[in-house]
């Protein structure tokens, strides 16, 4: 396993760090937590909201005729978003590593408000032509540029953050914060489908979640400018800081651990967006009614909000390897199984036990991911590493979960096969633990931690 390759010799131009303090007490805590993680919401509140208006998009922006063709069309656009964020993991991951958390944090979140405000106001096909699906599409490659490094640096600042043995319970922190994002999106989604029908949220109700996405942006952009830089960074402040030309160079240098790291993440995309973004969808599949669809949804966030930091603290606790290797071993075995068993009589309440199987094996799998990821990268470029794996997985896995899932369903007919490809995601997981906890690979980090 290769090490940084950054040269410690090249000088840079010393970037200015607001005063960084490590929290002392836990209202500080609480309150660094949720001012690094309010991006996070903003970025999740409106990834779901495209996967759950799936079926409303297509037909507003890609009006082909055929339902199945305007659904895969949506979700290629959904999909497309992610095939930016290795872009964004490299680029603003560097800009991140070098300027600070903070200031980069605050860029990545204005990058994010741009394409949820661009989505939010574009008229429909039949008002402004191609220039609709093109605009959407702009939207979500803004979107994806900026989530490429957003995950990488909360994570990253999260850990930097916690006191010594509690780092999986910090770093849990950050895909916690998305849950709150999705229960608060389903309960819209809830409430809009109580109130409006089916109609009136295909022409235009649709639209209002999103407008309260953008309307709650400047808060989010308040509790950002009120960061810390992290002690851990500051600490390195007189540090040579990595060009991107240098940090390309680590990545690459270090490509063993990028795969890995790419293969780490897979289940937890790929689980995520089974039990979320493609759950009404899924429902729609299985002829459930869309509110039985967001109320599930709304409790596997809440389910997953409260497994996420018990996976932190276990790995905490027992190591990350046991965490990882347990959860990743039940997922290939049952996730087929639980899904067949759910499409052979589909029902509110086989759906629900179902999703919340799922979402226990994602909850403590990514708790335990989390944090093992942000040690596993090479320090100089940790964001920029942690970014890049993180990006890649869910280009590959996640972004793709909800146009794989439809495809397998329709070309095989068989409704439980998306749980074909969570086993597999969870699969590629298990053999990246093995060979990150390999004894060689472990004894080589404990010799570069300990290296003066």
């Amino acid at each position: 396993m290769k090490t940084e390759v950054v040269s410690s010799t090249h000088s840079s131009a010393q970037v200015p760090l607001p005063h960084a303090q490590a929290p002392r007490t836990a209202g500080e805590t609480i309150r660094a937590i949720v001012r690094v993680t309010s991006g996070n919401f903003l970025e999740q509140f409106d990834f779901f909201l495209f996967g759950f208006y799936a079926s409303q998009i297509s037909h507003v922006f890609f009006p082909t005729g055929n339902n199945f063709t305007s659904l895969m069309l949506t979700f290629a656009t959904f999909g497309a978003g992610f095939l930016m964020r290795p872009l964004g993991a490299v680029i603003l991951g560097t800009y991140i590593d070098k300027v600070g958390r903070r200031k980069g944090l605050i860029v990545t979140l204005s990058l994010m408000a741009t394409g949820t405000v661009t989505i939010t106001f574009i008229p429909g096909y039949e008002h402004i032509g191609l220039f609709a699906p093109a605009l959407v599409l702009i939207g979500r490659l803004i979107q994806g540029f900026s989530a490429g490094a957003e995950l990488g640096g909360v994570s990253v600042y999260l850990s930097e953050l916690a006191a010594p043995g509690r780092k999986g319970l910090y770093a849990s922190w950050q895909s916690a914060s998305q849950q709150v994002s999705i229960m608060v999106a389903a309960l819209l989604g809830f409430v809009i489908n109580l109130t409006m029908d089916p109609t009136t949220i295909a022409q235009w109700g649709w639209r209002v979640p999103f407008l309260v996405g953008c309307l709650i942006i400047p808060l989010i952009f308040i509790l950002r400018r009120k960061m810390q830089e992290s002690p851990e960074f500051a600490a390195r402040a007189h540090q040579p800081r990595p060009t991107l030309s240098q940090s390309a160079a680590t990545l690459v240098g270090n490509w063993q651990i990028m795969v890995a790291g790419t293969a780490l993440v897979a289940m937890t995309t790929a689980a995520f967006y089974m039990i979320t973004v493609y759950t009404p969808t899924f429902g729609k599949e299985l002829d459930l009614s869309t509110s039985d669809s967001l109320m599930v949804t709304l409790l596997v966030a809440i389910s997953n909000f409260i497994w996420l930091p018990i996976g932190g603290m276990l790995s905490d606790r027992f190591g990350r390897k046991v965490v990882l290797l347990g959860t990743t071993a039940l997922a290939i075995i049952t996730c087929y199984g639980v899904l067949s068993f759910l499409a052979a009589s589909p029902s509110f309440m086989r759906m629900l036990c179902v999703l919340l199987w799922i979402s226990l094996l994602y909850g403590l799998y990514n708790g335990a991911m989390i944090p093992a990821l942000a040690e596993l990268m090479p320090q100089k470029v940790r964001v920029a590493g942690f970014s890049i794996a993180y990006s890649l997985a869910t280009a590959i896995f996640g972004g793709f979960t909800p146009e794989i899932s439809t495809a397998l369903i329709h070309f095989s007919g068989d409704r439980g096969s998306p749980g074909l490809w969570v086993s597999f995601a969870a699969l590629c997981a298990m053999l990246a633990t093995l060979w990150f906890y390999r004894p060689k690979a472990v004894e080589s980090r404990a010799k570069t931690a300990n290296a003066p």
